[in-house]
């Protein structure tokens, strides 16, 4: 993931948003240009807090306002007595509004503005500001070559609001796109910044909301929000005469011939995250394992579905699918569930069921895809659900009516009414395998303590990211199971089991 500095604001906004928000701004009394040099001022301030020593800057400007924003910066790093030039693609002249403005004072500060060749040597820090956020299909040429330039160069990158070529609504790369080592962004969070493909795009993340009057930012339409601490629900303290029975019954049911592995890890998660009671119903050759490992699970060898529904009926909350398989136990222990009215969390091959037409989502509960399988729920693939993350996370939520976590970088979390969070969280040493499997028991957890299922699939998401970023930091080798700690570490210090 992005560098993600701690105190960025909640609210995350699509391009549209923003650009709506700039144009209350002005309105209210704030002139564009005035904007347009208080976000040069934040670039610059930035770019010379990460990089003190550089002495030199070549800012790619582009045509529109995000060039402005470069021309300023380059203008005030002129003044600063850093070795400056422009490389314009595109002819300078062309340029409009504030843009133009921003262009003549960068002249009269002596920058030097020369056209943008591939040829042309690179000094410095390179500066991106080339296409900002108004871009709308694939980058074309000479963009696309300018931005391939800047990548190959091996150079420090700013980029001015968010990397061009990136998708400020998605975090797709539209062809091509600027792999920035810092990015600094203005007035409002774009969503782009922080799933999809931006990780590999952002960098360290800066936010400044160029003294935007809160009380307009405030009356302005978001299209999700961040998880983060003050941004998810907390569990209750316990009272001191808590008993088991307070905080539900989990049953897992999974582990058909050979997957028995997923199937304790889910269980095993659910009893570490706080659930009262944890049960497991899994096959027969699969309990020995169990109990050996965790003999505090209630673990119960079933194979036919009668013998699970008598369990299930007990349980307050079910997790269901990990290690599930896709054969006939497997399909059985699943229409089972279905028909239950409690809540339920869906994973691996309990999607894949339902994508199959199996069966139909559980009226109240939490499904769990990663992107293929989010795209066999949508008929359709992952290309096209990693292009757009959100709009994939929305659509599955509506289609089955349910709380959808779409797992990956930035993960999502969507109800069908529209609602959206993203977690900014996570490392790349999380990719392996199991860790979906815990992240399905710490929901159910948090279901049977008495959470809503998007509050707490919100902050089972934003728990395992932090425990494995906080793990990963070891490097590569995390194992599922090395989570467990560090989720109960986190749940204590965000949601203390005593009153202070």
């Amino acid at each position: 993931m992005p560098d993600i500095q701690e105190n960025l604001p909640l609210p995350l906004y699509s391009a549209a948003q923003v650009r709506e928000l700039d144009a209350r701004l002005i309105a209210a009394g704030t002139p564009g240009f005035e904007l347009m040099r208080r976000a040069a001022h934040a670039a610059w301030r930035a770019l010379r807090r990460r990089w003190p020593r550089a002495g030199a800057a070549t800012v790619f400007a582009g045509r529109g306002n995000n060039a402005g924003d470069g021309y300023l910066l380059a203008a005030l790093a002129q003044r600063a007595g850093w070795r400056v030039r422009v490389l314009a693609v595109g002819d300078p002249q062309q340029l409009q509004g504030d843009a133009a403005l921003a262009r003549d004072e960068a002249r009269q500060a002596g920058v030097a503005v020369e056209p943008w060749s591939e040829c042309a040597p690179l000094d410095g820090v390179l500066v991106d500001a080339l296409l900002g956020t108004g871009l709308g299909g694939a980058v074309r040429e000479p963009y696309a070559q300018a931005i391939r330039q800047i990548n190959a160069s091996g150079l420090p990158v700013l980029a001015v609001d968010i990397p061009s070529g990136l998708s400020a609504d998605t975090g797709c790369a539209l062809g091509v796109a600027v792999r920035a080592g810092l990015t600094v962004t203005f007035i409002g969070l774009k969503l782009g910044l922080f799933t999809g493909e931006a990780p590999d795009h952002v960098g360290t993340l800066v936010f400044d909301d160029l003294a935007a009057d809160p009380h307009i930012v405030a009356a302005q339409p978001v299209s999700a929000r961040r998880l983060a601490v003050g941004g998810v629900a907390c569990l209750a303290p316990r009272p001191r005469t808590a008993h088991k029975g307070h905080f539900g019954h989990v049953l897992v049911v999974g582990g058909d011939l050979g997957l028995g592995g997923a199937a304790l890890l889910s269980a095993e998660s659910a009893l570490r995250a706080g659930a009262g009671l944890v049960s497991l119903a899994t096959r027969d050759v699969h309990v020995p394992a169990a109990l050996a490992r965790r003999p505090e699970l209630m673990s119960r060898g079933v194979e036919s579905a009668n013998q699970a529904l008598a369990l299930m009926t007990r349980a307050d909350v079910l997790v269901v699918g990990p290690g599930l398989g896709q054969e006939a136990w497997g399909r059985s222990l699943l229409s089972a569930a279905a028909g239950l009215d409690r809540p339920q969390v869906w994973d691996a091959d309990a999607l894949n069921l339902l994508a199959a037409g199996a069966v139909g989502a559980p009226a109240r509960g939490v499904l769990t895809p990663h992107p293929g399988e989010a795209a066999r729920l949508l008929g359709s693939d992952i290309g096209t659900v990693q292009a757009d993350r959100p709009a994939a996370a929305v659509a599955l939520a509506r289609r089955h009516g349910t709380v959808v976590v779409l797992k990956g970088a930035g993960s999502l979390v969507a109800d069908p009414q529209g609602r959206l969070a993203l977690c900014d969280h996570g490392h790349p040493a999380m990719a392996g395998a199991g860790l979906g499997d815990v992240l399905a028991g710490l929901v159910g957890a948090l279901l049977a303590q008495g959470l809503e299922p998007f509050e707490a699939a919100s902050l089972a998401v934003w728990l395992h990211a932090r425990a494995g970023e906080r793990l990963g930091a070891q490097g590569r080798g995390l194992v599922a199971s090395d989570l467990f700690p560090a989720i109960r570490q986190l749940l204590e210090e965000h949601s203390p089991c005593l009153p202070d």
